[in-house]
């Protein structure tokens, strides 16, 4: 928009970021260690004014601009001492994105101009002006009609996650129009929530839609941040996602197929990537905050701040223990639930940003602030509780009110049913939800988030196809990527045509899905393990935006879909398979016990049984309907002696169509399988 001789009012310190009024916009940008604020001004690509910000307060920088509106253009040049040894990076030459841009306009291709200092000496500013090229705001426009939308608000308990890239899913279905595969718009196609809903799931994890900046590395190679864990816009939807229909935004497509979601029923949760920024460490790109403020934004490292922490293993780390950084976190997670929705987050990495300089503050300012939120304490908060820093390693210590990944079931389950060193203890342990790490301050099963395979390593086929990564198409020759990955090929490296392989990689499949939806806590399936979704043996497949990661719909196993389906349905049907509460193994007077755990002879396991037995257990599942699972991961049958009464086989994995049938004193179970049976009727 063309503007008049434009001049500043003083404006209004809160809220940050830029907020249209309907008569203008005011703007306000925290940079406390800046000299001067210049907001500039952009129409068709040109930049049109620069103009003062003429107060600050606080430390926060602000103006109001009369007559501005949606539609509007512009970014920041802030002015300061460029002293790296003191961790300031200021360069006016450098245009700069509100870290509050709700619409982002480029988009970052590894052009020139973007380093804050010369290429040869990092101790001098490079005077290249980037205007042209540089991340831009757009001041969007407001309003949505979310007609009835209501969240599902699905407890925990009944929750069955179902993580899941946008464009993965959908970019080869032949269901979905063209023009809307890979998009936000696909989400909320019938063909999609047909699955989902044929599925059972109770919500998607959406790998990060934040607006992203690749990686001047990948860049090079001709690749992507495939997966968004780069996060340059906290605020603004990643544009890739957009099918760029007309009438459309990105946000407006997102924010559809989170009504056409919960429609569904089904949740929406965000995995969100505030631990570090697409800027790298000293020598990467200058987007936003870097130039902004760079010794606020930024753990530095404290005798050289020239360099940053990295905590993250990505060049830098958020520095939460900065109010001024805990407000723009706090504030974008309540956008997303307040303007898309969304009901709630999986935190990447989540111990950084309760990190301060003497480690992990498990009542900090981030996990406090949460807590107490009227906005965000409400929702579903799942932490990835480690990072790479010293004491990263957090699993079951987040506050009450959080879910937790938990690898060590990952782990477990793995290692138990593939062949690796496993007990029966650590299998029962993991099994009721990993008592020994979540059990205290009153937190629930549900705290445990359960899981075999994620988007970070094989899928559930890759898993039991091969011994070892494959992750040359990544260009770094196979360094990448995780090494002890507890998987098993079935004696046969990869793709097969020998039948007897097939079958027992497929019954290996159906017997971890099992174990997976039928063990206490939550679980998450990775999306695309109900069709037999492969990467090639690729288990950091992050840079892979291709046939690689999208799913091969034409070739999916739908026999394997159908089976998932039906363990849903299972653990949603009988209680015993998702107790609420912890397990007691105590009998009252009136009742079974919650949960008994017996060996192949029918009688409680023995302590040398607990750590010298063989992969073979049944757990009886108290409940009005008593549930009983016979399980081996041993090589060959075996013959368990049932506790009393009469039971009834509802799904045995060795064969995924063998119908019901009563049992009596003794079941034959097959090799590497589980069999589920309940007890419709108690007997006396």
């Amino acid at each position: 928009m063309t503007q008049r001789a434009p001049s500043l009012r003083p404006g209004a310190a809160y809220p940050l970021g830029a907020r249209w009024d309907g008569a203008g916009v005011n703007f306000a940008l925290a940079a406390p260690h800046a000299e001067r604020v210049v907001l500039c001004l952009f129409e068709d690509g040109r930049e049109t004014a620069q103009l003062t910000l003429p107060l600050c307060s606080d430390g926060v920088w602000h103006g109001y601009l009369p007559d501005a509106g949606p539609g509007l253009v512009y970014g920041y040049r802030v002015h300061g001492p460029y002293e790296p040894q003191r961790g300031h990076r200021f360069n006016p030459a450098k245009l700069l994105l509100d870290p509050y841009a709700r619409e982002i306009v480029g988009q970052y291709t590894g052009q020139n101009g973007f380093r804050a200092h010369l290429a040869h000496d990092p101790h001098h500013p490079d005077p290249t002006d980037n205007a042209a090229v540089a991340l831009k705001a757009r001041i969007p426009v407001d309003g949505y009609d979310w007609e009835d939308d209501a969240p599902p608000r699905v407890p925990m308990a009944r929750s069955v996650l179902y993580e899941v890239h946008v464009k993965g899913i959908s970019a080869r279905h032949p269901d979905v129009p063209e023009a809307l595969r890979g998009s936000y718009a696909a989400l909320g196609e019938p063909a999609i929530l047909d699955h989902l809903g044929r599925l059972g799931v109770t919500a998607v994890s959406l790998l990060p839609v934040h607006a992203r900046a690749d990686e001047p590395r990948l860049l090079e190679l001709g690749m992507s941040n495939y997966w968004g864990y780069n996060t340059v816009g906290f605020f603004a939807p990643e544009q890739r996602y957009w099918s760029g229909r007309d009438g459309t935004t990105p946000a407006s497509e997102l924010r559809d197929a989170v009504k056409a979601l919960h429609r569904r029923g089904i949740e929406v949760i965000l995995d969100v990537v505030y631990n570090h920024t697409a800027e790298g460490d000293e020598h990467g790109p200058t987007f936003s905050l870097r130039g902004i403020d760079n010794a606020l934004y930024y753990h530095l490292k404290p005798c050289a701040p020239a360099y940053y922490e990295n905590w993250t293993g990505c060049g830098n780390s958020l520095n939460l223990e900065q109010p001024r950084v805990l407000q723009l976190v706090l504030d974008s997670l309540r956008y997303w639930v307040e303007e898309f929705h969304v009901d709630g987050f999986r935190f990447d990495l989540a111990p950084e940003l309760a990190r301060t300089a003497a480690g992990f503050a498990r009542h900090g300012a981030f996990l406090a602030a949460l807590a107490q939120d009227p906005v965000l304490a409400r929702i579903k908060l799942i932490a990835e509780p480690w990072d790479i820093g010293p004491g990263g390693y957090q699993l079951g210590n987040f506050l009450p009110g959080w879910s937790e990944w938990n690898d060590q079931y990952r782990d477990t389950m793995r290692s138990f049913w593939l062949g690796h060193t496993s007990t029966l203890g650590e299998f029962a342990r993991r099994f009721s939800a990993s008592s020994d790490l979540f059990r205290r301050d009153g937190r629930q099963p549900s705290a445990s988030v359960n899981f075999i395979a994620a988007h970070d390593g094989f899928t559930l086929r890759d898993l039991v196809s091969y011994n070892h990564k494959h992750n040359h198409a990544n260009g770094e020759d196979n360094r990448d990527g995780h090494n002890h990955n507890r998987s098993w090929n079935c004696g046969t490296e990869g793709p097969t045509a020998d039948l007897d392989v097939l079958r027992l990689r497929a019954r290996l499949q159906r017997a971890l899905l099992a174990t997976l939806v039928f063990s206490q806590g939550t679980p998450m399936l990775l999306g695309g393990d109900e069709i037999g979704h492969t990467q090639g043996g690729n288990n950091n497949a992050y840079c892979q935006d291709n046939g690689l990661t999208w799913f091969d719909w034409e070739q999916a196993d739908h026999r394997l879909a159908g089976f998932v389906a039906s363990l849903i349905a299972l653990r949603q049907r009988y209680p015993a398979l998702r107790h609420t509460l912890w397990f007691t193994g105590e009998q009252g007077a009136d009742r079974d016990s919650d949960i008994l755990w017996l060996g192949e002879h029918g009688h409680p396991l023995t302590e040398h049984e607990w750590q010298h037995g063989r992969r073979r257990l049944a757990i009886r599942l108290g409940g009005a309907e008593p549930c009983l699972l016979l399980i081996n991961a041993e090589a060959a049958d075996a013959v368990f002696q049932l506790p009393e009464g009469q039971w009834t086989a509802l799904l045995d994995t060795s064969n995924e169509q063998a119908p019901q049938s009563a049992l009596q004193g003794e079941a034959v179970v097959a090799a590497r399988s589980l069999v589920l049976a309940v007890q419709h009727e108690r007997t006396a």
